[in-house]
């Protein structure tokens, strides 16, 4: 069993406040549970308006099987024009 953790921050424009960040968080989070066999999170700068940080897990039988669903995912988050990635970390279990 392959489990494959990525920690992704990122930095959203235009949000006046807590409530429209969390639409666009929502919504990203929400597209990736649905569309890929991962389990998202958000984790981080949960109290500030313009930034996040989502943990995004997949387990699977192959690690490139793992790393396949996670790069979807960061594909998915990555076109969202309301954001820009800064920053992902991989790890391995």
């Amino acid at each position: 069993m392959i489990i494959g953790s990525i920690n992704v921050e990122a930095v959203i424009y235009h949000p006046h406040s807590l409530k429209e960040k969390r639409s666009v968080t929502k919504s990203v989070a929400t597209r990736v549970k649905q569309r890929f066999n991962v389990s998202i999170a958000e984790i981080g700068y949960q109290d500030v308006w313009q930034r996040t940080e989502w943990a995004i897990v997949s387990v699977g039988s192959q690690k490139i099987q793992v790393e396949k669903e996670l790069q979807r995912a960061i594909s998915i988050i990555d076109s969202n024009e309301q954001l820009e990635v800064t920053s992902i970390t991989w790890e391995w279990l």
